[in-house]
């Protein structure tokens, strides 16, 4: 018998472990996450959310950036939300409590980190136990991202966020990327791999997000989107229809 006619031995259907009653709770947890985020999250002004690094420590370039950046934001009249935790979350709280603006924190329970930071407002403090419900409550409110460096999390939020805008199953709202020495190789990538060498985006991808230092050029790419006709009205990302 040739090679190429040599029977693939047989294999059992590979089945799921058997976990009672797990899949009925999980959902009313999941539903109840929803309503309580959808609750308090309607009660706050428009926000811009601020994505980047837990580990970035105070002090550093990119921390006292994200503090300035949500000062400014906040004094435009927007709430500033995060992640809740340490770093570049703990900076974009900072600045929107200077600042005098509403400082929202959407936690998520992990294993090892993280606690809230201390400069959340007391009545927007949020928990949640499933990464997917808190990334909808970061998108639905928000009426701009602001991302600076981070990692493996930082980059999934952006990347949803940017293809949610590019599929239409969000409003198309202002993308900023902050710190042109950290994003000059990404943005190098997408430009010359995804669109030149293997055409997986189309060019006018590449005018979703702005890359600046310039906290000036942030609240003017903002301010300008919204002052256009179209683009004139603040409203929750996301109709859940």
């Amino acid at each position: 018998m040739s090679e190429q006619q040599t029977k693939v031995p047989y294999k059992p259907q590979k089945k799921w472990s058997e976990i009672k009653g797990e899949n009925s709770w999980t959902m009313f947890k999941v539903i109840a996450e929803f309503v309580e985020g959808f609750e308090r999250m309607n009660k706050i002004e428009p926000c811009i959310s601020i994505f980047g690094s837990a580990r970035t420590k105070p002090g550093t370039k990119y921390y006292e950036l994200a503090v300035d950046v949500a000062k400014r934001l906040t004094q435009e009249g927007y709430g500033i939300i995060t992640g809740g935790g340490p770093g570049i979350m703990e900076a974009g709280n900072k600045g929107a409590h200077i600042g005098g603006g509403s400082s929202v924190g959407l936690n998520i329970e992990l294993p090892f980190e993280q606690s809230h930071n201390p400069y959340i407002d007391i009545d927007k403090n949020l928990n949640y136990n499933y990464f997917f419900i808190r990334k909808v409550m970061f998108v639905k409110y928000a009426q701009a991202f602001v991302t600076l460096p981070g990692g493996f999390g930082t980059m999934d939020e952006l990347f949803e966020v940017l293809t949610l805008i590019q599929t239409k199953k969000i409003d198309r709202v202002p993308v900023v990327l902050m710190g042109t020495e950290f994003w000059a190789g990404l943005e190098d990538w997408i430009r010359d791999t995804l669109l030149e060498q293997h055409g997986n985006i189309s060019e006018h991808d590449l005018d979703l997000f702005l890359v600046t230092d310039s906290i000036d050029e942030v609240v003017e790419y903002i301010n300008n989107f919204y002052a256009e006709g179209t683009n004139s009205t603040l409203r929750p990302n996301y109709t859940m229809e």
